[in-house]
């Protein structure tokens, strides 16, 4: 089976620091930029389904508004109580100025 990746945001949209979310395939998923790149994540806390969009990313970290569970958008690991659940992760890739996402393990 063939990778399906859709268009989500012009990079140029996402500045380092920020953050996109967008529905991929039925399923609201967050791209975050980091210096090193960018990142695809769920966009549904893990703890309480909180909106991490609502949130807010200090370098690598993901904070849920609601709880404050934090995530590394990296890998999707969870830093710390209330959240025990790594984030699920995306691939991530750029083409013509315009960020792509396909769902599954990045």
């Amino acid at each position: 089976m063939g990778d399906h990746w859709q268009d989500v945001a012009a990079e140029a949209d996402i500045p380092v620091g920020g953050m996109q979310a967008a529905v991929v395939d039925g399923r609201r998923i967050l791209v975050c930029r980091l210096r090193e790149g960018l990142f695809a994540v769920d966009a549904t806390c893990t703890h309480a389904a909180a909106a991490l969009d609502e949130g807010w990313l200090r370098g690598y970290r993901l904070s849920c508004p609601l709880h404050g569970a934090a995530f590394d958008v990296r890998d999707g690991r969870a830093l710390g109580p209330p959240a025990f659940h790594w984030l699920p992760t995306h691939r991530v890739r750029v083409e013509g100025g315009r960020v792509l996402v396909a769902l599954g393990r990045a």
